[in-house]
């Protein structure tokens, strides 16, 4: 989680400098929803639900970290402006409501990740939080059926915002819930191509656990507890001895972190190291989409998890 440095002054500071230089939010389009997300994926999920009739930003750039993410002054001018925020909840990006707040942004907030009607996992990365349902993994649009919930979610929201476009974002949401249809089928299908033995997977921090319940996965451990805490040489040792217990092949990275200690690891157990999976953020193309970096994802574990050894 981030601390919200220089906290009043930054929000003051983010004020003046909208008034002062004319700093705004950036461009929309006439009549649209303005809508502010915390992350790239969600923003995603928001333009797929809410088409020609919303303008959506996300707040975390692409490639950037939502558990570390240190917001600017315009970000605050953003939140101030807009119609709709998104979140995921769970103590994912509690900061942004947070900052909503402080800033006096009058805007709705919808949190996706919260209230479902799903089994929530627990996580380790908010450990040590007063609120308990902090514990929670909060990763939940990693498993397509979660994402589906999401939309249907934003499709509420949009509407109770836009009256006047509920049908438009019902009729999209739709539509968009049949492509995710599709992609849950595929990647069962692409999971099914491994061996049920060498669905083992190690990943670079507590991300995947909803993807591994959902599609036949196995997390046999993880490498750091959260993102900016690196682990013990104790800790080390212990996975190591894990997965050479477990017969692990390959071992995950995420791309917005580094993979020194993902080789590192690897270099230990002999396995395999792909660097580059998605899950907070989107990616360049092919995995500039909530649907691109699912495939993306899926397709770098099936070729490692089946690859020839």
């Amino acid at each position: 989680m981030i601390a919200l440095r220089l906290g009043g002054l930054l929000v003051a500071t983010a004020l003046a400098v909208g008034a002062c230089a004319g700093t705004t939010a950036p461009t929309t389009a006439p009549g649209t929803v303005r809508v502010v997300a915390t992350t790239t994926v969600l923003a995603d999920l928001v333009a797929n639900v809410g088409g020609e009739r919303v303008t959506v930003t996300s707040v975390v750039p692409k490639g950037g970290e939502v558990h570390t993410f240190d917001p600017s002054p315009q970000d605050v001018v953003g939140l101030t402006q807009a119609d709709l925020i998104v979140s995921n909840g769970l103590g994912l990006d509690e900061w942004l409501t947070a900052l909503a707040a402080d800033a006096g942004a009058e805007a709705p907030i919808v949190e996706l990740g919260e209230d479902l009607d799903v089994e929530y996992l627990e996580g380790d990365e908010h450990e040590g939080e007063a609120d308990a349902a902090h514990a929670v993994n909060p990763h939940l649009w990693l498993d397509v059926s979660n994402a589906r919930a999401y939309v249907v979610k934003l499709a509420n929201a949009l509407a109770a915002s836009d009256p006047v476009g509920a049908a438009d974002y019902r009729a999209n949401a739709g539509a968009y819930d049949a492509e995710l249809a599709d992609l849950d089928v595929w990647i069962r299908e692409q999971i099914a191509t491994v061996p049920p033995a060498d669905r083992k997977l190690v990943s670079f921090h507590e991300a995947f656990p909803y993807l591994a319940r959902a599609y036949g996965l196995e997390i046999v451990g993880v490498v750091v507890d959260a993102p900016g805490q690196d682990p013990s040489a104790g800790e080390i040792a212990a996975l190591v001895d894990a997965i050479r217990a477990a017969g692990v092949t390959a071992v995950f990275g995420e791309a917005q972190f580094s993979d020194k200690l993902v080789q590192t690891i690897a270099d230990e157990t002999g396995a395999t190291v792909e660097t580059n999976l998605y899950n907070d953020s989107l990616g360049d193309a092919p995995a500039d989409s909530y649907v691109g970096m699912m495939r993306w994802n899926v397709e770098r574990i099936v070729a490692a998890l089946g690859r020839d050894r």
